[in-house]
């Protein structure tokens, strides 16, 4: 089942054009990532989906028109974005009790919702106390106290230190795991290959690539080399091409092989080979 959709979708900000003919579709129950540098068009592109900003061509959520979607796909979807504001006087509790209102939620989901992002035990902390991971949680638990089926989250690991990321991607894998779609944007391609079921790379408003992150890099990966590891310690690269098969054929039968791998290009050099530029730029 196709959760959104895109086709052709333009945008525009006077004579800069931000987004150039994007075309997409994102399935029921899989993490899809959007990656690409800042500037690229990402932000925009959520902002159109969310029902925040017009666009040309044709952007669908749950086969809605985006231009059109009202209170009915609100209460489906949730997001965490950089303009999702928390309420710094407020407690954490009555913040949850705020979102728990606007989305006719029981109050009674809060505490589960708090303790599945790590915030159990901290209702009564007033949100300018916080630190930026627990922030970035609450924002996520407010994001998903009404179980929503599509969840958007525009760089929702950024600036947080490993650990904090690590729970966080966790815990998105166990929401796709109930069902749930995920849309998530990010310039790290390390959290985009791990985490994302399948990537789109924009690049200038235009999409360069898409798939599987691991199908996308071997598609790249013409020059992949051999990373041999034999038994007295040395380490050897070779190209991964035919006339070497008798170099690693002869390791094997004198029984020097101890660890061989391929290894094709990351992410990271994909894009760079793709548009000339670094992707975390």
């Amino acid at each position: 089942m196709t959760i959104v959709k895109l086709d052709g979708v333009t945008r525009s900000f006077g004579e800069k054009q931000v987004l150039g003919g994007v075309s997409l579709q994102i399935e029921k129950g899989e993490i899809f990532g959007l990656l690409g540098p800042s500037g690229a068009g990402k932000t925009t592109l959520v902002n159109i989906l969310t029902g925040q900003m017009p666009c040309g061509g044709k952007a669908e959520i749950f086969g809605m028109d985006c231009a059109r979607i009202g209170r009915e796909v609100y209460r489906r979807t949730g997001a965490v974005l950089d303009n999702c504001g928390l309420y710094e006087r407020l407690t954490c509790m009555d913040n949850m009790k705020l979102f728990a209102r606007l989305h006719h939620t029981p109050v009674s989901a809060i505490a589960e919702t708090l303790r599945a992002v790590g915030l159990d035990g901290s209702e009564g902390l007033r949100v300018r106390a916080l630190s930026k991971g627990m922030r970035q949680r609450l924002k996520l638990a407010c994001a998903i106290l009404h179980a929503p089926e599509l969840l958007f989250l525009d760089e929702p690991t950024s600036g947080l230190d490993p650990a904090t990321a690590e729970e966080i991607h966790a815990l998105m894998r166990r929401l796709r795991e109930s069902g749930a779609t995920l849309f998530l944007t990010t310039h790290n391609m390390e959290e985009a290959y791990r985490l994302c079921d399948r990537i789109a790379l924009l690049h200038e408003g235009r999409i360069v690539e898409e798939g599987q992150p691991a199908a996308i890099c071997r598609r790249h990966g013409s020059d992949a080399e051999l990373h041999i590891v034999t038994s007295d310690g040395k380490e050897l690269s070779l190209p991964n091409l035919p006339e070497n098969a008798g170099t690693v054929a002869a390791l094997m039968r004198e029984k020097k092989l101890r660890a061989i791998h391929s290894a094709e290009p990351d992410l990271g050099t994909v894009f760079l080979r793709l548009t000339g530029k670094e992707l975390t730029q």
